[in-house]
């Protein structure tokens, strides 16, 4: 099936990605430190800390996130309840970063950021209920070793 290799490589993805924005945000922290620059008057000592804060905040929601499609990948079970949340709402971001990478950083950004949106949909999608077969019985009743229960065949007259 394609569902486990989906998980396994939205959960590596956002491993990487909760990695790098980190990584990203704590630089740009020490790039403004060490400029001792003010923007509009702001402190560049609590620019420096905001940027590293937020960058650590982030990296936690996609490791978050990337720790459930982990889970998704080994129990090979859908996402319930907050982690299904938690997919969605990653696959929300990843939208509007998309859009906003088009217009900041250029094509292959908001490319990278379409892909990640289309995995994450795409394992959220794989791992949706199947619909009930038609020859259920109504209710979904079932015999005592878990086959539907059906309704024995209409007599014939002659």
């Amino acid at each position: 099936m394609i569902r486990r290799p989906v998980a396994w490589v939205v959960a590596v993805v956002l491993f990487a990605e909760a990695f790098g924005v980190a990584a990203l945000n704590w630089f740009l922290g020490v790039v403004v430190d060490r400029q001792d620059m003010s923007l509009a008057g702001l402190d560049p000592h609590m620019m420096s800390v905001s940027s590293k804060i937020g960058g650590i905040a982030f990296g936690l929601y996609f490791a978050l996130c990337g720790l459930v499609a982990l889970l998704v990948a080994l129990r090979d079970r859908p996402p319930a309840g907050f982690g299904r949340v938690l997919l969605i709402s990653a696959a929300v971001v990843h939208g509007v970063l998309g859009a906003v990478t088009w217009g900041l950083v250029g094509w292959p950004a908001f490319l990278f950021m379409v892909l990640v949106l289309a995995v994450i949909v795409l394992l959220l999608m794989t791992y949706d209920r199947p619909a009930e077969p038609a020859d259920a019985a109504p209710g979904g009743a079932k015999s005592g070793d878990g086959s539907p229960v059906t309704s024995p065949p209409a007599p014939t007259t002659p």
